[in-house]
């Protein structure tokens, strides 16, 4: 495709109409930004409690690939999207593995061939976080990571060939409600997996330095029997 080409077919795109066709409908807008404001609340409590670990690069990572979801999805990018949600998935992964494994880290950075699979930090945690497996399995963290990962992978690798792919051509990126709300409702599958990933390794020893307002809103929507075992106050 030449340049003149590429730019024509953009042009033809109509996404403005994209955009507030998906807006209009108040409940999806809202749900788009309730998930990427849960994944701000932690980003930034992580930030101001863990400052100085080199590993939140990858939080700042997860949040970006956030702020990507938010904007694919009403633009009608949804396959794009997709990949965003599983770099979200794995960017808090990868932060609860290197924010202790710093030797390991500067090895990602430095050697090319160097990678830490997501079996290998589910490992780690069962082997090496205090009470990961109890906790885990009153959240249902594996099983729901497991499902949603493969589900995204799926999408981005093509193994379900048309998956979350609405157009043939670049001028037909329009909105598409089925595959739209689909987006949507992984999306937020995927702030909830992120949660409580989060409340069975690193919430246990940086709970007291968050903020009432985020630990309220942390807390929002786990079951009495969750909190009791996860031990974590709303104070």
């Amino acid at each position: 495709m030449s340049t003149s080409k590429l730019s024509a077919a953009l042009a033809q795109v109509d996404w403005e109409q994209n955009i507030s066709t998906m807006m209009a409908a108040s409940e999806r807008q809202e749900t788009i930004t309730a998930a990427t404001l849960h994944l701000a609340i932690w980003s930034k409590q992580l930030e101001q409690t863990d400052e100085r670990n080199p590993a939140l690069c990858f939080i700042r990572e997860m949040q970006n690939a956030a702020h990507n979801t938010a904007v694919l999805i009403p633009l009608g990018l949804y396959k794009p999207a997709a990949a965003s949600m599983r770099a979200i998935l794995e960017g808090s992964m990868y932060y609860t593995y290197f924010r202790s494994h710093h030797v390991e880290l500067a090895t990602l950075a430095r050697e090319e061939g160097f990678y830490v699979e997501k079996k290998e930090i589910l490992v780690f945690h069962k082997e090496h976080t205090p009470n990961f497996v109890v906790r885990e399995r009153k959240l249902g963290v594996i099983s729901r990571l497991e499902t949603t990962y493969s589900q995204l992978s799926a999408v981005i690798h093509g193994q379900i060939p048309g998956k979350w792919v609405t157009y043939t051509a670049v001028s037909d990126i329009s909105y598409n409600q089925k595959v739209c709300d689909e987006a949507i409702v992984v999306f937020t599958e995927v702030m909830e997996i992120v949660k409580r990933l989060f409340l069975c390794t690193v919430a246990q020893e940086f709970w007291h330095s968050f903020s009432k307002a985020a630990k309220g809103k942390i807390l929002h929507g786990l079951s009495g029997e969750q909190k009791l075992e996860l031990g974590l106050d709303s104070a």
